[in-house]
């Protein structure tokens, strides 16, 4: 870091420059049990002091609650912020497994209005499609969506969880500035075929849940046992039963080499996260959820570590060892259709 701020990189070949972190907003209002308003608000401000200037939220996080909770925030530094926002993917209330995914125009025109007064914004910087509906064309999604660009309600275009195919598909009725999928040390699916795809495009990679959803911090090592009944990493295969305990025993090559570098596990996890841009050759910006100010510094450290060879030798059998799938249901990943 120079000056105490992170780095900072252009989202692809069309979208806007942002700190090479960005911060995903959703555990400060939804999936990850209790939240401290006031301690999640004081987190968004340490961030942006920072140079994190990419907030990830979405429609589905709490029904638009995360996107309310927000607002007030983007508007006191509307011109420091990039907000990225997404549709298509709802939880319907009282059945916290279900996914409902819609991805047809007259939806799309319908989600971003209620976003943008959630928000309280006249524009959105990043419009992510959150997950794919199949039934749905996909140049049909993006007609739509690039239609929103033309009015000025959308500067630029993001996907989430899809296939190299999609991206193609997409990228061709108009320019995508993004795909955010799951990318971290425990999964690395996106590699074979989705990020060859991004390069070729110029489009960016933002990963998502680069720590594991907090798993490869070490701060739990059993879903079931250790967080509240209203936690989303109950519901996921790795963090739960003997896949939890199987997955527990990976840690310990990270171990080793954040010893090193006298940096936490999460550091080293977050700094395999960024250094994917130079391994691939393609601009990578992680979104690590947080709601801790002293978090979120944490996590800005490790823009500022550099692993050997050695190392990342060290770490690269990690992710084939890893026990359970990302998600009960895979069919609305890119793993899932690839």
């Amino acid at each position: 870091m120079t000056n105490g701020r992170i780095p900072t990189v252009r989202l692809g070949a069309t979208g806007p420059e942002v700190g090479v972190q960005g911060l995903g907003c959703m555990g400060m209002s939804f999936a990850y049990g209790p939240s401290d308003a006031q301690e999640s608000r004081a987190t968004l401000e340490r961030a942006l002091e920072l140079g994190i200037t990419l907030y990830d939220t979405a429609d589905a996080y709490g029904q638009g609650e995360n996107e309310r909770f927000l607002s007030p925030f983007f508007k006191a530094y509307r011109d420091r912020v990039v907000i990225a926002t997404k549709f298509a993917l709802s939880i319907p209330p009282g059945e916290p497994t279900r996914r409902v995914i819609r991805n047809d125009p007259p939806y799309i025109r319908q989600a971003v209005e209620a976003s943008l007064k959630r928000l309280d914004v006249d524009e959105i910087d990043l419009y992510y499609m959150h997950r794919r509906d199949v039934n749905v064309p996909i140049e049909e999604s993006v007609g739509a969506m690039a239609e929103l660009v033309r009015q000025g309600k959308v500067k630029h275009l993001g996907l989430s969880e899809v296939t190299a195919a999609e991206l193609r598909a997409a990228h061709a009725i108009h320019p995508i500035a993004a795909v955010q999928s799951e990318w971290s040390l425990f999964s690395r699916d996106i590699e074979p075929n989705v990020v060859p795809a991004a390069r070729e495009l110029g489009v960016a990679l933002v990963p998502y849940s680069p720590l594991g959803r907090g798993f490869l911090t070490g701060s739990f090592t059993n879903a079931d046992k250790e967080l509240t009944s209203d936690d989303f990493r109950r519901q996921q295969p790795r963090y739960t039963g003997e896949n939890a305990a199987a997955n527990a025993a990976l840690l310990d090559p990270i171990r080793t080499v954040a010893a090193g570098h006298e940096a936490s596990l999460g550091q080293i996890a977050l700094a395999w996260a960024q250094q994917q841009a130079t391994v691939h050759n393609l601009p990578v910006v992680p979104i690590p959820g947080t709601r801790k100010p002293g978090r979120v510094e944490e996590n800005a450290g490790a823009t500022a570590i550099v692993l050997t060879e050695e190392e990342l030798a060290a770490l690269e059998p990690i992710a084939s060892k890893v026990a359970g799938d990302r998600y009960a249901d895979m069919r609305f990943s890119s793993a899932g259709r690839e």
